[in-house]
């Protein structure tokens, strides 16, 4: 009877190290503010260790393959991340949240094995490779780009300046409109540069023909 009791509290310092572990990732995550943070990242990793101190040990002996458990985790992961990743605009987030839950999942089922180095050593990877790629440096940066809505007329090639202003090689969605006897253009451009609302301001007085400009990070 102790003896049993004995191996089921070996069995839970699998799981409290999962714990620090899922906590650890969770709490750089919590630090930069995004959707799966400490909680999230915690209960996934003692999750997943416990299924696997299930699938190890309490069917040892028996005939059925306790690792279909551990199998099942992985998958079942998927869909805890796929309700992550969202698409808002032309961008898609949560992306490295959910790789950092499934990763989490892994460090859990290392710690539920009883790997506790290669957990330990696993947590220690994923959280530096969080930091390093948040460093301020062009190599990890990625290139942001803006979206600009213009309303401008050209009645004498106008459309030409305003590639050169913004730097771009063409106008997206143009539609074209009368006004009399002018053409109104409307239309949108992607620029890699960050234009102030001064800069924009600066840009209207210096060129009579914009009518307006608008700013927009997503569409």
């Amino acid at each position: 009877m102790w003896k049993i009791v004995l191996s089921e509290l070996l069995y839970l310092v699998n799981i409290l190290v999962a714990v620090i572990l899922g906590f650890a990732i969770g709490f750089e995550r919590k630090l930069r503010y995004k959707e799966a943070g400490v909680r999230t990242h915690t209960i996934v990793c003692v999750g997943s260790a416990l299924m696997m101190v299930i699938s190890k040990y309490a069917f040892a002996g028996m005939e059925s393959d306790g690792a279909r458990i551990a199998a099942q985790i992985v998958s079942g992961i998927g869909f805890l991340g796929a309700g992550i990743i969202m698409f808002r605009g032309q961008k898609m987030h949560g992306l490295t949240t959910a790789a950092g839950i499934w990763a989490t999942a892994g460090v859990g089922m290392a710690a539920g094995a009883g790997m506790y180095i290669v957990a330990t050593g696993a947590t220690v990877i994923v959280i530096a490779v969080q930091c390093i790629c948040h460093i301020k440096c062009r190599l990890f940066s990625t290139k942001l780009f803006y979206q600009i809505k213009i309303v401008f007329r050209n009645d004498d090639g106008e459309s030409v300046k305003i590639k050169e202003l913004f730097a771009v090689d063409r106008l997206k969605s143009l539609s074209i409109v009368r006004d009399g006897e002018s053409r109104v253009f409307k239309a949108t451009l992607n620029t890699d540069k960050e234009y102030s609302s001064q800069k924009l301001d600066e840009i209207m007085t210096e060129n009579p023909f914009i009518i307006s400009i608008e700013r927009t990070d997503e569409e």
